[in-house]
């Protein structure tokens, strides 16, 4: 397979486990990286936790390991850590989600592998930053949406602390170490030096709440409680019509006053006239509007507001988004062939004129391409064992969490990577810098 987008040429050697490292590694093999998934024996635990069409290729696991490559390597054996060293030393990234502790005794920590390629940029997906006293704590999203906040938030508008639908946790801190991994690359490109890098998931989602709700909590003194009054007042939800459930934001003057005007509800007066005085009512705001938007069917309302340049939408589900008219218009979705039948994948949601990103290819059954990322780097034995015979592990267990180094298998990484272009070519781009301190490596 021909590799294309703007980290054609760079090559990934991917340590990571579950979600967080490898949806970053995931994004990085759509847009051109060569993404070489190292697997203990069992295999990464996210390959058994959702459904699919054959064992270990379940859907969560088929959608973040798309167009990697997987190799198994038990990293207890001196010959499969050879070999990982000579993957390294062809590397323009190395990504793990251990313990640190863990990954240093393997003989693969910061210092040990940039003896091995100094140009290499290293990346530590870890749950807590390993420079305070939580450091080998294991995080799980669910927990960081904890120690974040998202349950408190969330508690302000409904009445009781709630997780929100999703693994917000461990995609926030997989897009971060995306572009924290792709940062440290620019400087080596402009200067020739590799670096360590450390994302972590609690300091990453304080981060991300903070942005908003750290509000008038910023100043010295406060001016008020770490909140963002609009975000969680208890009226903000989505409307409901006449016929179903309505999202609509009637939120600068200039909207306020068109709606206004085209509604005349009974409760406009001046003291909602500017965006400063609606902030501080907000919570009377939503209250009349819930009101007004329950006279007019959902549909009604749509056109009305559209017509007025408000932003709406109607409450959709999942399922929709899947025949969602934008998307398929916008070519999102991406069908690959596969050993197990056609895959419809959501592809990249961004767009290059010059070097656009795709679907690279099928996730990686465990262990697919052993023998030949062997081939690339020489030949080399291991002693993993074959494709075939590895037995499936718990799908709940104390395996590594990719969001929590704590939790990983002081035996080998939880994590893989796939391509299935099979090919030994060189993937770097012309003109790419590289300065690794072994001999043979590739220009």
């Amino acid at each position: 397979m021909q590799h294309t987008g703007p980290l054609a040429g760079i090559r990934v050697v991917d340590l990571t486990a579950m979600v967080m490292g490898p949806y970053c590694t995931q994004i990085m093999a759509d847009m051109g990286a060569d993404v070489i998934k190292v697997e203990p024996p069992a295999g990464d635990n996210t390959r058994y936790i959702s459904a699919g069409p054959e064992e270990g290729m379940g859907g969560v696991f088929v959608n973040v390991n798309r167009g990697k490559r997987s190799v198994v390597l038990d990293l207890r054996e001196e010959s499969d850590k050879a070999v990982l060293r000579e993957l390294i030393a062809e590397a323009d990234v190395f990504i793990h989600s251990m313990r640190g502790k863990a990954v240093t005794a393997l003989g693969f920590g910061y210092e040990q592998v940039a003896e091995v390629n100094p140009a290499i940029v290293y990346t530590n997906c870890y749950g807590y930053g390993r420079r305070g006293p939580d450091a080998d704590r294991t995080a799980y999203d669910d927990t960081i949406q904890a120690e974040c906040g998202l349950p408190y938030v969330q508690q302000l508008l409904t009445g009781e602390p709630g997780y929100v639908g999703t693994i917000m946790a461990d995609k926030v801190a997989g897009m971060t170490a995306l572009y924290a991994t792709t940062m440290a690359l620019f400087h080596r490109e402009r200067t020739g030096e590799g670096q360590e890098v450390e994302v972590a998931m609690f300091e990453t989602m304080a981060a991300f709440m903070l942005v908003e709700h750290a509000n008038g909590a910023l100043f010295e003194p406060p001016l008020g409680t770490a909140a963002y009054p609009r975000a969680v007042t208890s009226e903000r939800t989505p409307y409901r019509t006449a016929d179903g459930y309505l999202s609509a934001l009637v939120y600068n003057d200039k909207q306020w006053n068109a709606f206004i005007g085209a509604v005349t509800p009974p409760w406009a007066g001046p003291e909602f006239a500017t965006l400063a005085q609606r902030a501080a009512r907000i919570g009377t705001v939503y209250a009349h509007l819930r009101e007004t938007f329950r006279g007019r069917t959902t549909a009604e309302w749509l056109e009305l507001l559209n017509s007025l340049d408000i932003p709406a939408a109607p409450v959709r589900t999942l399922d929709d988004l899947l025949d969602n008219p934008q998307l398929t218009a916008t070519g999102f979705f991406e069908t690959i062939e596969t050993p197990t039948g056609p895959v419809r994948f959501p592809g990249p949601p961004t767009w290059f004129s010059r070097t656009p990103g795709r679907v690279a290819g099928p996730a990686p059954r465990l262990g697919a391409h052993t023998t030949e990322v062997l081939s690339d780097i020489g030949g080399g034995a291991t002693t993993a064992r074959p494709v075939g015979t590895v037995s499936r592990p718990p799908a709940f267990g104390p395996a590594q969490d990719d969001s929590a180094p704590a939790g990983a298998r002081e035996t080998g990484p939880e994590r893989g990577g796939a391509d299935t272009d099979g090919s030994a070519a060189d993937r770097r781009p012309a003109g790419a810098r590289i300065t690794s301190g072994k001999p043979g490596d590739r220009r």
